[in-house]
């Protein structure tokens, strides 16, 4: 009886992951809706493009003299522009960024990589909207941490708490609790493949570091993010590009051959089996969505914490839209470099993904390569998890109020803790299954949300487009949520009040 209703469970959640995510043969299924999250993410996202004026390319350089001054403006033990990144980063930058990538190209070939970068340009305008929208609705708390994101702008502006709940609630079932057991699981697999070290004792070892830095709570989160995220990134991309220096002469038939594979010119990988178009489409879109997170609804969240420089909702949307660009543009494409230039993918053999990257890396500096990933992946792994424990903390706190939520995050953080160590030890891919579930229902929801909301955005868009062009900078440009009808009655005025 009991194997029956998780029989039946299971199958309920594989049709639903495969109605919102899709399969490699999603162009030819039956089920006309199959994919449908990529087709809306991918369709937002050329939306946003267009009605921005491709705000991705007019306003890149912009982005970066932003990030130059993101350390200022924080008060009283806040958070920064800065610190508000890069905990966004540790989030995105993980599992999906050394694991996905080679998985990618394992089952999609070398063309998976062109369709995650357009992915990338079209989310950063998606990134900006949901950023720029967490930012505006953000709420003040006692310990000068904002609190903000979707759940909060679905109650606010559009006067759904109940769907506020429900994306809350999908968001603690995807990132709070099983995606901290992916990353957990992907560590002890490359500590165990590295040095020989028993899954159980990495579990152990998670824990004892987790544990302070979530008991924390958010300032403890974004420090320690704003510490770590930076140091490895740079570490890491300083690697490829002394790879792809080393093999310099390989790396124009590198990028080609992305390009080609991209639209089914490359028919042959290494000459042994040829990829599709769609595959290439398919496993490109999937896992730059997975990296990069933009319209998932998690980045807001951190985004709204912040107290950005210059104190302007637009400024945090800027922001978030440099982490798109840095996790896929740069990130992402560091590793499909060591991986592509190895030359070590055999589509005839099963290949793993951190294992692959692994293997890769090896070629160039031997066993160090996989030492090196161990620890790369540890540390981006790591801070993946404390971030995605922020999130989860901020959308209990929503549902629960901050006056009640005590008792709940004492609770939320013993539970993360335990998904750490059982994530460490074990293979359960019912419950993955059941996160990318979650997680694609509360893309959904995000996205209908910001699509409804996105004048809002453009409106706030406009505002500090015009403060630059009279010249303003720093803390001359100011948010006033009087001068927006619908904001003015549902911003929280103790939010943007000095």
């Amino acid at each position: 009886m009991s194997e029956g209703v998780v029989g039946w469970f299971n199958s309920l959640v594989n049709y639903g992951v495969s109605i919102i995510w899709g399969n490699n043969d999603w162009l030819i299924a039956n089920n006309p809706w199959y994919g449908l999250l990529m087709f809306v993410l991918i369709g937002a996202g050329l939306y946003f493009t267009v009605v921005t004026r491709f705000i991705q390319f007019r306003h890149f350089g912009h982005m970066w003299k932003l990030l130059r001054v993101s350390n200022q403006g924080r008060k009283n033990g806040g958070i920064s522009s800065f610190e508000a990144l890069m905990t966004s980063l540790a989030a995105r930058v993980g599992t999906g960024n050394l694991a996905g990538v080679a998985i990618a190209i394992y089952l999609g070939g070398p063309g998976a990589v062109f369709w995650m970068w357009m992915t990338a340009l079209v989310g950063m305008s998606t990134s900006f909207i949901e950023s720029t929208l967490a930012q505006a609705y953000k709420v003040p708390h006692n310990d000068n941490v904002y609190r903000g994101g979707p759940a909060y702008y679905i109650e606010k502006g559009l006067g759904k708490r109940w769907l506020a709940i429900f994306f809350s609630l999908c968001l603690l079932v995807a990132f709070g609790l099983a995606f901290n057991g992916v990353q957990s699981n992907t560590i002890a697999q490359a500590t165990n493949e590295a040095f020989g070290v028993p899954t159980w004792m990495t579990g152990l070892v998670l824990v004892a570091l987790v544990a302070p830095v979530v008991f924390g709570g958010l300032r403890s989160v974004a420090r320690i993010a704003g510490k770590i995220v930076p140091i490895m990134a740079i570490l890491y991309i300083l690697l490829a590009l002394f790879i792809i220096i080393t093999n310099l002469s390989q790396f124009p038939a590198a990028i080609a051959l992305i390009v080609k594979s991209a639209f089914g010119f490359e028919q042959a990988a290494g000459g042994v089996i040829g990829y599709g178009i769609a595959q290439a489409m398919i496993n490109g879109i999937k896992r730059g969505l997975f990296s990069n997170e933009a319209g998932m609804g998690s980045a807001p969240n951190a985004a709204a914490t912040a107290k950005s420089h210059p104190d302007h909702p637009a400024v945090q949307g800027f922001m978030q839209m440099l982490g798109v660009f840095m996790d896929t543009l740069v990130i992402c494409t560091a590793t499909a470099a060591i991986i592509i230039l190895s030359g070590v993918v055999d589509p005839s053999v099963e290949q793993e993904g951190i294992q692959l990257t692994q293997l890769a890396l090896s070629q160039y500096v031997g066993d160090l390569g996989i030492i090196f990933v161990a620890i790369a992946i540890f540390f981006f792994s790591f801070t993946s998890i404390i971030a995605n424990y922020s999130y989860g903390e901020s959308n209990l706190e929503f549902i629960s109020g901050a006056k009640n939520a005590k008792v709940m995050i004492m609770i939320f953080r013993f539970m993360v803790l335990g998904m750490v160590f059982i994530g460490a030890i074990a293979s359960l891919p019912a419950i993955w299954n059941f996160a990318d579930l979650s997680m694609g229902m509360m893309a959904l929801v995000n996205l209908v949300a910001i699509l409804l909301l996105s004048p809002v955005a453009l409106r706030i868009l406009r505002d500090y487009e015009r403060q630059i062009k009279e010249g303003k900078s720093g803390t001359q440009i100011k948010f006033d949520p009087d001068d927006f009808v619908k904001l003015k009655d549902e911003v929280n005025r103790d939010a943007w009040t000095d």
